[in-house]
C-alpha cells in the first residue's frame, strides 16, 4: 500500500471497495497467500511511537489478518510478541520476521487453543522465554458459515466454535492472571455478529456474544489487581478466514453493507488493540470498541 494512503480524507476510498476485493474459495484455515487480494496489515504503513516498550505480548491466531496486523502494530510500538496458531497455518513465520524486522523478539508456537493444556503452556512459554507477560490478546476464532442456520450446525462444529471462541479465551486469560502485574491489560476479539447476529453464523454469533458479557464482567474482576480488559468488535474485515468459511457469493459482496460501503483491511484495527494494550486507555476497563465501518453495536 502506497505510505501515502492514510492521508486520504475519504474512509469510503481509503481501501479498496468490496467491489474490487477478489478471491476465490480457498481451503480452511486459509493463508494470505492463497488469497487473490492480499489484506493489508499495516506492513508499510504503520508507524510505532513507543507506547508500548518493554512490553510481553500473547497473541493467539497472530499469524495472520488481525492477528498479524496487531503483531506487527505491538513490534513497532516496542513490545515482544508470543504469536500463537494453528500448526496447519503457514503465516506465522512470515509474521515473526516481521516483528523482528521491527527489532523486537518473536516466538512462534503452534498448537491447538482447544486443550486446556496447551494454553497453559503459551503463557507459562511466554513468561519463561519473555520474561513475564503485560498483554493477552485473546483474538483466534473459529466460524463456518451454515446457509440452513440451526438445521445444518453439527454438534461437532457447535462444539469446534465454542471451544475455540470461548473456552480457549477462559483457560488463556486463567493462566495469565497470575502472571500479570498492576497495568496489565487483556483485549478479547468481539465481533459485530455479538449484536447483529446472522442466522448462517449462529454459533459463532452466539460465542461473540458471549465474548462481549466474559470482558465486562472479568473487567469488573480484575479492577482491583489494576488488570484492564476490553474487547474490540470488528465489523467485515478482509481476512484469510472470509474466502475459508464463505460461499462466493457472500465473498463477492463482503462488507458493502457497512455505510462505509467496503470492508476493513486488518491494519485498520490494530490501533483499538494498541490504544487498549497502552497507558492511553488507562481509565477504561470492560468496554467494548466497535470497528465496523459505521455499523452500530446494537
Amino acid at each position: 500500500m502506497p505510505e501515502d494512503q492514510y492521508a486520504r480524507q475519504d474512509p469510503q476510498d481509503q481501501f479498496s471497495s468490496s467491489e474490487e476485493l477478489q478471491s476465490s474459495e480457498i481451503p480452511h484455515p486459509g493463508t494470505t497467500a492463497q488469497m487473490d487480494d492480499q489484506p493489508d496489515h499495516g506492513e508499510d504503513s504503520y508507524r510505532g511511537s513507543g507506547r508500548l516498550t518493554g512490553k510481553r505480548a500473547v497473541i493467539t491466531g497472530g499469524d495472520s489478518g488481525i492477528g498479524r496486523a496487531v503483531a506487527i502494530a505491538f513490534a513497532r510500538e516496542g513490545a515482544d510478541v508470543l504469536i500463537a496458531y494453528l500448526e496447519e497455518e503457514e503465516d506465522a513465520r512470515q509474521t515473526a520476521q516481521l516483528v523482528e524486522k521491527a527489532g523486537r523478539k518473536a516466538i512462534t508456537v503452534s498448537g491447538d487453543i482447544r486443550d486446556e493444556a496447551h494454553c497453559t503452556a503459551l503463557v507459562e512459554r511466554a513468561v519463561a522465554d519473555l520474561g513475564g507477560l503485560d498483554i493477552l490478546v485473546n483474538n483466534a476464532a473459529y466460524q463456518m458459515a451454515q446457509p440452513g442456520g440451526i438445521t445444518d450446525i453439527s454438534t461437532e462444529q457447535f462444539d469446534r466454535v465454542m471451544k475455540t471462541n470461548l473456552y480457549a479465551m477462559f483457560w488463556l486469560s486463567k493462566a495469565a492472571v497470575p502472571h500479570m502485574q498492576p497495568g496489565s491489560t487483556i483485549i478479547n476479539t468481539a465481533s459485530i455478529q455479538a449484536y447483529q447476529s446472522s442466522p448462517e453464523l449462529l454459533d459463532y454469533a452466539t460465542t461473540k456474544a458471549g465474548i462481549v458479557a466474559f470482558t465486562k464482567a472479568l473487567g469488573a474482576g480484575l479492577a482491583e489487581k489494576g488488570i484492564r480488559v476490553n474487547s474490540v468488535a470488528p465489523g467485515p474485515i478482509w481476512t484469510p478466514l472470509i474466502p475459508a468459511t464463505m460461499p462466493d457469493e457472500k465473498v463477492e459482496s463482503f462488507g458493502e453493507q457497512t455505510p462505509l460501503g467496503r470492508a476493513g483491511q486488518p491494519a485498520e484495527l490494530a490501533p483499538a488493540y494498541v490504544f487498549f494494550a497502552s497507558q492511553e486507555s488507562s481509565y477504561i476497563t470492560g468496554e467494548v470498541l466497535g470497528v465496523t465501518g459505521g455499523q452500530p453495536l446494537s
